[in-house]
C-alpha cells in the first residue's frame, strides 16, 4: 500500500483559488461566519478504483482530469463500498449507515421514506438539493417503476430533479429518458447520455444559487442491462483495443476479453465528463467555494468471481474510486487509511460546519488528512445480498468473507442466523486475490481473530444475533 504523500505546500493555483485552499477542510467550516460551501458529488457507476491512473496501477492513462483532481484534492486509496450492489451502497453513501440499519439490503428496496439523509441534512441548513440522472432508491415493484419517482422517495433531493429511478432502464446511450421534478418525461435522442446529463448540470450551475448540493448520479461506466454490452461513445469505439489487462482478470475466465476495451473506453468518457464538470466550476466562479467529489456505487470483475459484475467480496467488486476537492481538500494527499460510503455523509457534513446526527454509523475523515489517525478503525465492514447472503471484513492485510450456507430452498434473505467461512485472503502475498485462504491450518489463528472481530461488527451495523462456523473443508 503506498504511503502517506504530502506535497510541500499550495500551489500557486491554489492559493489564487482563494482562502480555503490554505485550510484544512475542519478549520475552514470553524472560521468567523465562513461560506458555506456548495458540494458537488459524481457519481460514476461499476467504476473500478485501479482505472484511476494517479492510483499506480493502470497504465493506458484513461484518467488524466481525475489524476488532476488528484493531484490538486485528496485520493483516498482504500475506499470500499458498503455492499457491492447500486441500490444498497447508494443507500450508504446518502445516509451513512450499512445496509442493515438503513434497510435497502438489495435492489428493489426503497429507501424508507423518513430516513435521515445528506440531503435533508443539507437542506434544514439552507442548502438546496439538487438530482441529476440514476436514483434507483425508489420503489420499483414493476418495470414502470423505473422512472419516475414520488417527492417522498427522493431521499430528500426535493430541488431540481431530472432523473430516472433505473436509468439503465429507461435509456440507452444514445436515447432514452430522465424525468422532471412532475414526473414528465426529458427525452434525449442523437446525443450521448454522459453528455445529455453533463449539459443539463451545465445549465444548472451556471444559475445556482449558493449553497448547493447537486449529486450528479451517471449510469457509465455501468453496462446496459438489456444488450449486457459497455456502450462507449462512437468516437471512443475501438479507441482501446488490446487494452492493458488488470492482474486479477488474467488468468480468471468471464466477460473481459469481449468488453474490456470498451469498458476503458467508457472510462475515459467518463474522466473527459469529470473535466467538463471541473471546467464549468471554474468558469462559473463556483470553483473557489465548491467541493466535488468523485465516487462510485461498487466496481466490476467482469463475470470473474461469479455469474455477473459484482456481489463478490474481492477488491474487483468492493474497491471504489474516492477522490475530493475543494475547500479544505485542495491537499496534494493520498490517505492510505481504509474508509467506506458509510463515511461520505458524515465528512461532508462536517465540511460543511454541520453536525452528524446520531444514528450515523460512519465517521468523518477529515482528521486522516492532517494525519490524525488515533482511533480510526482501520478496517471495513461490508454486507453481501443476492448472489450470496453474506458478510465481509476488510483489513490492511486481510479480505475475510463468510456466507449463509445454500442449502435446500436457499433464498437471498437481509440477513442470517447461521454463516460459514468461504473467502480469506491475504491481501499482502496476494493482492490479486487468487488463491483462498479459507480452511488452511496455517491460518486457523488468524481466521478465529477475523470470525471475532467480524462479529463484533455484525453487531454494531445491526444485525441480528449469528454464528460463524469455521470453513468446512479444512486442509494443510
Amino acid at each position: 500500500m503506498m504511503a502517506f504523500m504530502p506535497r510541500t505546500g499550495p500551489t500557486r493555483r491554489q492559493w489564487l483559488g482563494g482562502a480555503p485552499a490554505a485550510l484544512s477542510a475542519a478549520a475552514w467550516a470553524q472560521t468567523a461566519n465562513p461560506p458555506r460551501p456548495n458540494i458537488v458529488m459524481i457519481i460514476s457507476d461499476q467504476f473500478r478504483a485501479d482505472c484511476i491512473g494517479a492510483m499506480g496501477l493502470n497504465p493506458m492513462n484513461l484518467t488524466p482530469n481525475l489524476d488532476a483532481m488528484s493531484r490538486r484534492g485528496v485520493l483516498f486509496r482504500s475506499a470500499f463500498c458498503a455492499q457491492p450492489v447500486c441500490a444498497p451502497a447508494r443507500a450508504s453513501i446518502f445516509t451513512g449507515q450499512y445496509p442493515a440499519r438503513h434497510g435497502v439490503w438489495k435492489n428493489g428496496i426503497p429507501l424508507k421514506e423518513d430516513a435521515t439523509t445528506l440531503a435533508g441534512m443539507l437542506r434544514a441548513a439552507g442548502y438546496s438539493a439538487n438530482y441529476i440522472g440514476k436514483w434507483h432508491l425508489g420503489p420499483q415493484a414493476t418495470q414502470a417503476d423505473a422512472g419516475p419517482v414520488a417527492p417522498p422517495n427522493r431521499g430528500g433531493f426535493l430541488d431540481l430533479w431530472q432523473a430516472a429511478n433505473t436509468l439503465e432502464h429507461t435509456s440507452h446511450a444514445y436515447e432514452g429518458d430522465l424525468y422532471d421534478n412532475d414526473g414528465k418525461p426529458l427525452h434525449f435522442s442523437g446525443i450521448y447520455r454522459t453528455d445529455f446529463m453533463t449539459g443539463l448540470a451545465q445549465q444548472f450551475l451556471r444559475t445556482a444559487r449558493s449553497p448547493f448540493l447537486l449529486t450528479l448520479s451517471y449510469l457509465e461506466v455501468h453496462h446496459q442491462n438489456d444488450t449486457d454490452t459497455f456502450d462507449p461513445p462512437r468516437e471512443y469505439t475501438k479507441r482501446y483495443a488490446n487494452p492493458f489487462i488488470p492482474e486479477d482478470l488474467r488468468p480468471l475466465p468471464g466477460s473481459w476479453p469481449s468488453q474490456l476495451a470498451d469498458y476503458f473506453a467508457c472510462v475515459a468518457k467518463m474522466d473527459e465528463t469529470v473535466g467538463t464538470i471541473r471546467q464549468t466550476l471554474a468558469d462559473t466562479g463556483l470553483a473557489g467555494n465548491t467541493i466535488l467529489m468523485f465516487v462510485s456505487d461498487h466496481a466490476c470483475h467482469f463475470k470473474t468471481r461469479n455469474t455477473e459484475y459484482k456481489r463478490s467480496p474481492h477488491e474487483s467488486s468492493i474497491h471504489i474510486p474516492l477522490i475530493v476537492e475543494g475547500p479544505g481538500f485542495n491537499r496534494g494527499l493520498q490517505i492510505p487509511e481504509l474508509v467506506s460510503q458509510v463515511d461520505v455523509t458524515p465528512t461532508l457534513l462536517q465540511a460543511a460546519g454541520l453536525p452528524v446526527p446520531a444514528g450515523t454509523q460512519g465517521h468523518s475523515m477529515l482528521p486522516l488528512l492532517d494525519r490524525k489517525t488515533d482511533g480510526w478503525q482501520n478496517e471495513v465492514y461490508f454486507e453481501m445480498s443476492e448472489f450470496v447472503t453474506g458478510r465481509g471484513l476488510r483489513t490492511p492485510q486481510y479480505t475475510y468473507a463468510v456466507m449463509a450456507p445454500k442449502e435446500p430452498g436457499w433464498k437471498a434473505v437481509a440477513s442470517a442466523p447461521r454463516y460459514v467461512e468461504y473467502m480469506l485472503y491475504d491481501n499482502y502475498a496476494d493482492p490479486y486475490q487468487h488463491v483462498s485462504l479459507a480452511g488452511r491450518t496455517t491460518h486457523q489463528q488468524v481466521a478465529t481473530e477475523l470470525r471475532r472481530r467480524m462479529l463484533q461488527r455484525m453487531r454494531d451495523a445491526g444485525d441480528p444475533a449469528a454464528t460463524i462456523e469455521p470453513c468446512w473443508f479444512p486442509y494443510s
